[in-house]
């Protein structure tokens, strides 16, 4: 019996491991692939607790600079409906064809 040997693992359990690894739990709550978009449009796949397709992250318009700035602001502002009228010139006679009618 002395020469039994016994080995333990030992985990060194961190706030990182759940990210390189997956979640170390008896029940798991119910999570979806989902897909978190970030504002500078670099993507990573978590998991999320409803089930959506993408999350997109908002975009501090204060850091941009200028010209950024206004340009996704005027984005942002409904578009202008363009109402564009076509005059057709009409030379159509509907006299000339009554000779084709026929008469009952």
């Amino acid at each position: 019996m002395a020469n039994l040997k016994f080995f333990v693992q030992i985990r060194n359990l961190n706030s990182l491991s759940a990210g390189i690894t997956k979640p170390h739990r008896n029940i798991y709550r119910r999570t979806y692939p989902t897909v978190l978009v970030n504002p500078d449009g670099s993507t990573i796949n978590v998991r999320y607790q409803e089930p959506r397709k993408m999350i997109k992250l908002p975009l501090n318009i204060w850091t941009l600079s200028e010209a950024e700035r206004k340009a996704r602001l005027e984005d942002r502002k409904p578009k202008k409906k363009v109402k564009i009228v076509d005059d057709i010139e009409d030379s159509f006679d509907s006299k000339k064809y009554l000779k084709y009618l026929k008469k009952k």
